[in-house]
């Protein structure tokens, strides 16, 4: 392929890819917009971004007193709603844009208000507790209640009647609750299961650092950008060529010359509607603002699929690997409480003894243990919970505690756990009470066994990834993206999220929350076998995959598996209707970053080879790849595509990965 249309190759590229800065700058208004009409509505609530706000809101709601539990769960969906924007605010604006007092004014807010709203559900626990006596069961002389509220259930129980033979406690119309030691049942307490349906205890994850950002007076023109990459590019295809039968070494060095050019590609025009890449006599210039917010796109996306250099830090003995392992289901908050004393009618009036300390744990067992005491006078405590019904377990979940002191899930403690699928029920012995979670395997879906991504219509996408337990479907529409449908095999689930429409961040975040994660670490290739490609190549398959993906199929090769680590091989075919009455058949592609062809081998070949497909040329992108065999109809609809469109399917790609964990 010659220098000068391998130039006019990359300059029509970054043409298209003008989308990616134009969607960047469309998500910074929404996010401004989304500010400014929280301001002029005025409904009381603070914005949680401003500090001296939210500091008001907090004061403010510390000063409120004698609130009932209902009382708190409503003012909690308002907090909650704080903690979730905070938490979307650090997920969904880019990295470059963050300052380090930023980062660490939203998460000491999340922090202060998961601390505020614990402390106002004790409070209102003992002034439920101190209710207890009027509110006791006829039948058993006990108090129970049940109070559901939309992020949360709480149990509760006041052991009144202290019948040391009662030591059997379930819940009313559930099978939740607790065998309790002949001890506790004779003991002033009350038992109380706080079923909180998010997780508020795993500490919040350090923010990686910003990518390095480049100089803004040192942006070149896309002319100048091209040069330099057509130059780098034909030296490192004519190496491939001369030296096919030293392949790593040829690799090895296509590699380092890729590490190089990473920081001079990405830069883009601005508003441009037709190309002719014949014109060359005033070649296009890049606006300055827009080339320095495409470099830092770029390698924002490239840092997306960066994999750490090693492990993350050394764990304690019994600790649970949070890198591994995922909590599901949030946290079962479990105390055994002294029972505060009784609230007394009086000549008319109710009076009661309030203790200055509060609301005070039960110690169970005891610190100290007498000479004539056996430890089977304190036996572990059974308690049987229910799974929260929007989360998919695709193995036996595993129990584990929260380690106060050391700040981390341990697994000890714990004993004879029961799991029932069928009524979603999972029974265990606790040494002690605390909060409990469940975890699940955080890469139990990774490898995918396969995957495919096509359009709907010309502004509609569907990306389909099979694992061995479940085939996702999600579609992705304008800056959007919804569940279309989920199968799992060898259950049926009907999950809360199938026909719900979220920006691409809160959707993958419900996804994780589900149990439904495809979407791999900066850490994943420690715990799960992957196909590992070189970043710069994996990144700009993604880019020009999204900016296809209006008018192309693209799906999985079994051969991706057996090129090297600077090359991805993959389907592709042109998909206009929805259903079409007739599909063209697949093209084996394979892309280096640099150099686009066709293969000669197709999926059902007895072996692989890299041999160009007869009557085909290279090319430099994959635009101009699919050109060769693209109706005027198809091409005409990647040009047209809606920005957010490419945007947000180009987000989905590169959280997924699906070129190196397939």
């Amino acid at each position: 392929m010659d220098r000068q249309r391998r130039r006019e190759e990359l300059e029509e590229l970054y043409l298209l890819e003008v989308c990616f800065p134009e969607a960047e700058k469309l998500k910074q208004e929404t996010r401004l917009l989304s500010r400014w009409k929280h301001y002029i509505q005025c409904d009381g609530s603070p914005d949680p971004s401003v500090s001296q706000e939210l500091n008001t809101f907090i004061t403010l709601w510390k000063e409120e007193t004698n609130e009932t539990f209902e009382q708190v769960i409503e003012k909690s969906k308002l907090v909650l709603s704080l903690i979730e924007k905070l938490k979307l605010i650090l997920m969904e604006t880019p990295l470059y844009e963050l300052e380090d007092k930023t980062i660490k004014q939203y998460q000491g807010s999340i922090l202060q208000l998961q601390e505020l709203l614990h402390l106002k559900f004790n409070v209102a626990t003992e002034i439920l507790l101190r209710h207890a006596s009027t509110l006791a069961d006829l039948d058993s002389g006990n108090m129970e209640r049940i109070i559901h509220g939309e992020n949360l259930t709480l149990y509760i129980w006041a052991n009144l009647k202290k019948n040391p033979r009662h030591r059997s406690v379930r819940f009313s119309e559930t099978q939740i609750g607790f065998e309790i030691p002949r001890i506790l049942a004779a003991s002033d307490i009350a038992l109380r299961l706080f079923h909180t349906h998010y997780d508020h205890i795993t500490p919040l994850r350090p923010m990686p650092p910003p990518p390095p950002l480049p100089e803004e007076e040192n942006t070149p023109t896309v002319p100048e950008i091209v040069k330099e990459e057509v130059k780098v590019v034909e030296e490192a295809v004519n190496q491939e060529d001369q030296e096919e039968s030293r392949q790593q070494e040829s690799e090895s060095n296509l590699i380092n010359e890729e590490e190089v050019r990473v920081e001079d590609q990405g830069d883009l025009v601005h508003e441009v509607r037709t190309v002719s890449v014949k014109e060359e006599s005033e070649p296009p210039k890049c606006e300055p603002k827009i080339a320095l917010l495409s470099k830092k796109i770029s390698a924002a996306q490239l840092l997306l699929i960066k994999n750490a250099p090693e492990k993350p830090g050394i764990f304690e003995e019994n600790e649970v690997d949070l890198f591994q392992f995922t909590t599901l289901g949030g946290v079962y908050n479990l105390e055994i409480l002294e029972l505060p004393p009784q609230c007394k009618p009086v000549k008319g009036w109710m009076i009661v003894e309030l203790l200055k300390e509060g609301l005070q744990k039960y110690t169970y067992p005891p610190e100290t243990v007498e000479d004539n005491e056996t430890e089977n006078a304190f036996p572990p405590i059974e308690v049987t919970v229910e799974i929260h019904e929007n989360v998919v377990f695709f193995e036996d979940p595993e129990v584990v505690r929260w380690d106060a002191e050391g700040q981390y899930w341990r697994t000890d403690g714990i004993s004879n756990i029961s799991y029932k699928q069928k009524e979603r029920l999972i029974t265990f012995s606790l040494d002690t009470f605390g909060p409990i979670t469940l975890i699940q395997d955080t890469h139990i879906n990774m490898p995918y066994q396969s995957w495919e991504l096509r359009p709907m219509d010309s502004n509609t996408v569907l990306l389909t990834v099979t694992t061995v337990f479940t085939e996702l479907q999600i579609q992705i529409k304008e800056n959007l993206c919804m569940l279309a449908s989920i199968k799992l095999k060898d259950q049926e689930h009907l999950s809360i999220l199938e026909g719900k429409w979220m920006a691409p961040v809160p959707f993958i975040i419900a996804l994780k929350e589900a149990g439904l994660n495809i979407f791999p670490s900066e850490y994943s290739h420690f715990y799960v076998v992957m196909n590992s490609k070189l970043p710069l190549v994996e990144m700009k398959a993604y880019r020009q995959m999204a900016l296809l993906s209006s008018a192309f199929a693209f799906g999985w090769s079994k051969w991706n598996m057996l090129c090297s680590s600077t090359k991805v091989v993959f389907k592709v075919r042109e998909h206009l209707a929805e259903e079409p009455a007739e599909s063209p058949p697949w093209e084996l592609l394979l892309f280096s970053g640099d150099r686009a062809q066709r293969l000669r081998v197709d999926e059902d070949s007895e072996c692989f080879s890299e041999a160009l497909r007869e009557d085909t040329e290279f090319h430099a992108t994959l635009l101009h790849m699919v050109k060769d065999f693209a109706s005027p109809e198809a091409m005409d609809r990647v040009r047209a595509a809606q920005c957010l469109v490419i945007d947000s399917v180009c987000h989905l790609l590169f959280s997924t990965r699906l070129l190196s964990y397939s």
